[in-house]
Order: structure tokens, then sequence, then C-alpha cells
């Protein structure tokens, strides 16, 4: 359901959605919003998607407190940059203004224009394959009890971790076609404590707390869907699942 949008050019548009991996209710501008509670928006955004140019985000009316530079592309997750529900305006960057490094919000997903061409023919390509990705995961921690033997040295307590980042980047077509989607996605590596008994005897037992990252089971990031075009096979990222069958043009390439 879209809450408001401005009849005005795509070109410049944003759009800001009131859950993270744009769901529910959106509002849609091309020009400056000095107070988001005009259009019943204030402190809701959750996720932002910048058509083209660059945008000012501030956490006050009339561009006021802790401000963010948007760069085009999809921001899934406005928490992710400590954002969510503080917006409260918006405005264009102008092209030749300079923006110092520090002020931009970090790289956002790639945005992939579907939209169709004038007087461009399309098809209906069958999905062969869904894959729903969750790049958020949380924590699931537990005790376990060890038996360690004497020979071995105390082993003080120690914390492990790993962080893996992944950015996925399909392309249409087997490279011939142009970039659909990029998404980050980030697991927390497990964290191990050991704390060590003191007994001194042949054996002893020692208390380990271990922890594993699971999915949230929150909603999905996005959509991972193969299809086939013309004997050949193609996939794409969808902010949506998708039906039986996805729009394309003769190349193969995603229409909406």
């Amino acid at each position: 359901w879209v809450l408001a949008a401005l009849a005005l050019p795509a070109a410049a548009q944003i759009s800001f959605y009131e859950r993270e991996g744009f769901g529910g209710r959106n509002f849609t501008t091309a020009k400056p919003v000095g107070d988001f509670e005009r259009y019943g928006f204030n402190d809701r955004a959750s996720s932002v998607v910048v058509r083209s140019n660059r945008w000012e985000v501030c956490e006050h009316a009339r561009f006021g407190g802790r401000c963010m530079v948007l760069r085009p592309g999809r921001y899934p997750s406005l928490a992710a940059m400590g954002m969510n529900n503080s917006i409260s305006s918006a405005r264009l960057v102008g092209g030749k203004m300079h923006v110092e490094e520090h002020r931009y919000a970090p790289p956002p997903v790639l945005v992939y224009d579907a939209s169709r061409r004038p007087s461009e023919k399309v098809f209906q390509a069958p999905v062969v394959a869904v894959r729903a990705v969750v790049t958020h995961s949380e924590q699931r921690c537990w005790v376990e009890r060890e038996q360690v033997s004497s020979t071995e040295a105390n082993v003080p307590g120690a914390i492990a971790g790993a962080v893996i980042g992944g950015v996925l980047g399909h392309q249409v077509g087997g490279g011939r076609g142009k970039d659909v989607a990029t998404a980050g996605g980030a697991v927390a590596g497990a964290a191990i404590g050991a704390n060590v008994g003191r007994d001194s005897g042949p054996g002893y037992g020692q208390e380990v707390q271990r922890c594993t990252s699971v999915p949230s089971g929150g909603r999905p990031d996005y959509w991972d869907v193969t299809y086939t075009f013309k004997g050949r096979e193609h996939r794409m990222q969808m902010s949506s699942p998708p039906g039986r069958t996805v729009t394309v043009n003769s190349s193969g390439e995603p229409r909406v």
C-alpha cells in the first residue's frame, strides 16, 4: 500500500519504507521534504531505495540533527547505519556539490532498472528455483561441561570470533546482461569462552560456553530466483517472492 507518492520524474525519486527489506507502507518523493510529519511518515522509515542522484536524510525536521548522504541504490536496513525510525527530512544533493566521505552512508545494494523500455516486447519465463536469503542472524549459546586431562596445561578463558561478509552479484544472461542486484551478507562468527576448573587431580571438568549463528526467523532480505529463457538459465534477486513465471525482454533481462 502506497501511503504517498508525488507524481514527479522517477529519475530523482527516493522511496522510504515502513519496514526493513522494503516492506509495509512507503512514501516516495522527488523533491525536498522539510518535515515528514506532513505526510504522516515522521520517524517511520526502516529501509530506503534511491533511484538516482544523491539524497541527504536527516533525523530532525528542516534538515537538522544527524544527517547522512545516500548514494543511488537499495538500503534494506536503516538500523544498520543507526537511522532506523529516525528520518524526519530529506533533500537532493546537488550534482557538483562536494560531500566529505565520512558523511556518506555505507555502500548500498545496486539498483537495476527493470522498467519496460518504449516499444519493447516482453515474454514470460518459467521460474525453476527460488531461494529465500536472510542476511541477518542471531546467536544461540549454551554451556557444556568438558573433561580435561591433567597432562594438559591450564587453558585460560578464550574468545574466538570470525565475521564472514559476502557480496552477491548476479548477471542476467550468462554475463551478457546487466546486474540485477547486489546484496551484502554478513554472518557473525561463533564466540567460544572457556573457564578452566582449578582441580589438580588426574582429570577435571570445565564449563565451556559455545555459541553458533542461527537464522533470525525474520522476513528474508531478498529472494534469489532462477528462471529459464530460450534454453538458457538466468538468475536475479527480487524483493518479494515470484510467481510461476517472471517477465523478461527478448534477451532474458527482467522487466516489470
